[in-house]
């Protein structure tokens, strides 16, 4: 009888979830090995639902965004008795070893329970926030810019017709990675992370010295940008399993904009792009980064090199443990600010 692999994908979903499952699947049968999806991340494991995988019905995952097996934040450590509930399934289920895809969240559980039950885990890093240690990159953040980005050139073009300053808000909890790139990628005027509180007369402006320049503006702020000197009004207190500030109405966007229409007197619109940029098909980056990590990940089941994780180190995809994946988020630091200084002059 072949040993089988579970698969769970956790947290928030993002495009290169999908190729990643099909990377793990066929690579598995040529290896002699079943898989199993485990559905809704790690309620799945506590729950034992799972679901059958095979090449048949992954074939054309590489094309589909979201993730077949579903996804949930349930955090096992959470609530008492789930991490035993994880463990006598997994005894269950038959399973040889999991393969967990996932953010700092879902990996730090698999690194926790690699490092407290020797559970055999082996990890794949996906966020669309490109805010996991030890990876250079991680699928979903290359399709959340390029979606984001056409976004921005469409306020672009509206913005020139009307003469308006235009305020684009896209995702990031932590980290600015989605918004950095989205700004300089399209031009923007001004950008707002959350490594860099926003000075806001300087942001002031500089979008009146764009706005004289061409009659139009642009600024990209995350999700999570924070105004120098306030705070209170925009920390909403809903908190899930993970104890991450839920953002869905912090508003930064629409609070940027009246802002600079306050200041300026120039008409000033925000749009916010949200979970738009979780949804739809990866690109060809994704796509591709996303099936060499799910191979690597059966290929380290097989070595039995658990608690580690497939990592993209420069163009080559190699084991890194799960620890050093969760220690730290990867944000913004000084030579980002640098080229910031240049490029939003």
């Amino acid at each position: 009888m072949a040993k089988k692999i579970g698969i769970l994908t956790g947290g928030g979903d993002c495009p290169g979830l999908n190729p990643a499952i099909k990377g793990c699947v066929w690579t598995a049968e040529k290896l002699g090995f079943e898989c199993v999806g485990l559905n809704e991340g790690w309620k799945g494991l506590v729950e034992g639902k799972t679901v059958k995988l095979t090449k048949k019905t992954t074939e054309y995952l590489v094309t589909e965004g979201g993730t077949y097996l579903g996804t949930s934040r349930t955090n096992p450590y959470k609530k008492e008795g789930m991490v035993k509930r994880c463990l006598s399934n997994f005894k269950k289920l038959r399973l040889f070893a999991l393969i967990a895809m996932g953010g700092e969240d879902t990996l730090g559980v698999a690194s926790r329970l690699h490092a407290d039950f020797k559970f055999p885990v082996v990890g794949v890093p996906k966020t669309m926030d490109n805010d996991l240690s030890a990876t250079d990159y991680t699928f979903g953040f290359d399709t959340s810019v390029t979606r984001a980005m056409k976004a921005a050139h469409s306020l672009i073009d509206t913005g020139r017709s009307h003469r308006r300053v235009m305020v684009l808000e896209v995702m990031g909890r932590h980290a600015g990675w989605v918004a950095l790139f989205t700004a300089i990628a399209s031009a923007a005027d001004y950008v707002c992370i959350p490594e860099k509180k926003v000075r806001v007369k300087e942001m002031v402006e500089k979008v009146k010295k764009a706005y004289a320049r061409k009659k139009f503006a642009l600024v990209v702020t995350s999700e999570a940008a924070e105004l120098e000197g306030i705070s209170g009004d925009l920390e909403p207190q809903q908190k899930d399993e993970f104890g991450h500030i839920i953002l869905k109405e912090r508003g930064m966007g629409e609070k940027l904009a009246s802002i600079i229409q306050k200041e300026t007197k120039i008409e000033t619109r925000h749009s916010v792009i949200g979970h738009m940029q979780r949804g739809g098909a990866p690109t060809l980056f994704d796509r591709i980064l996303g099936l060499r990590v799910g191979i690597k990940a059966v290929e380290l089941v097989k070595e039995k090199k658990f608690g580690m994780m497939a990592a993209l180190k420069g163009n080559e995809i190699k084991a890194v443990p799960l620890s050093k994946s969760t220690g730290k988020l990867k944000v913004i630091d000084k030579k980002w600010f640098e080229i910031m200084d240049i490029l939003f002059d």
